[in-house]
């Protein structure tokens, strides 16, 4: 019985431990960026991404996640990435790094003698939602996916978040729609405390299309929507913006 003190305090570490790691993963962000080039110089952005940037990244502790260009070629000049940071200050002091190393200024010139490549940048943080997968890599055939972005009206957000938790991502499997991540942005001007913005993976559009209807015709879905909307809509007019994406040669999400 002596024993049983240490055990419960060595216990007691433990359950501190595991407190402190969740915390420090909970500390990560994630950054969503939309490039977009000047006419005809996508190749050139992706050549520079596919040779250099993607690995200066990881130098400085970015990690990269996934990269994407839109189906629709009419936003043919636009590549969208997503990168990890392990918490906000670090992507600051990350991306300062960047833009001091002298390899990348080296490559950045390079690239750019004939002209810049891009025109404008967007820029999004997220966190990861508490019932969000952690994104990575998958083998397997190259798959479609799809960026959708809900805007809730006041005070809606954890009424949505329930409503996924609970039903929409186990409806989605079912209906053979694979959920990558879901995040929430973090800065107000960005979203935050009324945005969902996640990504889901689909083994073709035409199947992603045939899914959706499956999904919007199913029963459960179609009560759950109604039992979660009884005090109001969720998403504010127009609330749903989505875009369909194939993944680059050199993503790691594919």
């Amino acid at each position: 019985m002596k024993t049983l003190p240490r055990i419960v305090s060595l216990l007691l570490a433990g359950l501190s431990l595991a407190v402190v790691v969740r915390a420090a993963d909970g500390a990560a962000v994630y950054e969503l960026r939309v490039y977009t080039t000047f006419p005809d110089k996508m190749p050139d952005l992706l050549a520079r991404f596919r040779d250099h940037t993607r690995a200066i990244f990881e130098r400085h502790g970015m990690t990269n996640v996934g990269y994407w260009l839109p189906v629709d070629t009419k936003d043919g000049d636009k590549l969208y990435y997503i990168l990890k940071h392990s918490s906000r200050e670090a992507a600051t002091a990350s991306w300062k790094a960047f833009g001091e190393d002298p390899e990348w200024q080296a490559v950045a010139k390079a690239s750019e003698a004939h002209g810049r490549i891009v025109s404008h940048v967007d820029s999004v943080f997220m966190t990861l939602t508490d019932y969000s997968p952690a994104p990575g890599s998958a083998a397997g055939p190259v798959r479609t996916f799809e960026l959708r972005t809900y805007t809730t009206n006041e005070g809606k957000l954890g009424a949505l978040d329930a409503r996924f938790r609970d039903h929409t991502m186990a409806l989605f499997a079912r209906h053979g729609m694979t959920s990558i991540a879901y995040w929430h942005p973090t800065d107000a001007d960005q979203g935050a405390g009324k945005t969902l913005v996640y990504l889901l993976a689909h083994a073709s559009e035409g199947a992603a299309k045939k899914s959706w209807d499956a999904f919007r015709a199913d029963p459960e879905w179609i009560k759950v929507r109604a039992e979660s909307e009884k005090n109001g809509s969720l998403l504010i007019p127009d609330g749903v913006k989505s875009v369909y994406l194939t993944p680059t040669d050199f993503s790691t999400i594919k």
